[in-house]
């Protein structure tokens, strides 16, 4: 069962975020967390590195940096139409440039954010960094939102 807590800051109130966990099989798997704050807010997808996670040369798979990106991006694109961030959307295109290894032990974190689109597609841009600020790769996307009828049915969007 997924489970979704909200977290209140002490400070100046910032936008309630919401944290999505253990939502699909992937994520579960994995071990990554979503937080998304309100519609047309902010999405962002972090994972704390473990051996299980690491390539042949001990640094972060290039395979499941894209996924953190995707994710991130993804949630950041349902943000435009669902304050839950759980609309879901579609990747049409995802290039990532990776700048830099995570290693095990460290936290990474992917954030989108909307550059352009309209109707029917959006243009996103990410970013994967670890706990120290360091750029650990960009991505840039174009997502589609999957039509309600499509998702009644199971059909291709």
């Amino acid at each position: 069962m997924p489970t979704t807590t909200s977290n209140a800051s002490s400070a100046s109130p910032p936008p309630e975020m919401e944290t999505i966990r253990d939502e699909t099989g992937t994520q579960r798997s994995i071990g990554y967390v979503i937080e998304v704050t309100g519609q047309g807010g902010s999405a962002r997808c972090w994972l704390d590195v473990t051996e299980a996670h690491v390539n042949r040369h001990n640094v972060l798979h290039g395979g499941i940096a894209g996924l953190l990106l995707d994710s991130a991006m993804g949630a950041t694109g349902s943000l435009t139409v669902d304050a839950t961030g759980r609309a879901p959307f579609l990747t049409v295109q995802l290039s990532t440039q990776f700048v830099a290894a995570a290693h095990s032990g460290s936290r990474v974190t992917a954030t989108g954010r909307v550059t352009g689109g309209g109707r029917s597609l959006l243009f996103i841009a990410g970013e994967l960094r670890d706990d120290t600020d360091r750029l650990i790769a960009s991505a840039t996307g174009v997502f589609k939102r999957v039509p309600q009828d499509k998702l009644a049915t199971g059909g291709d969007a």
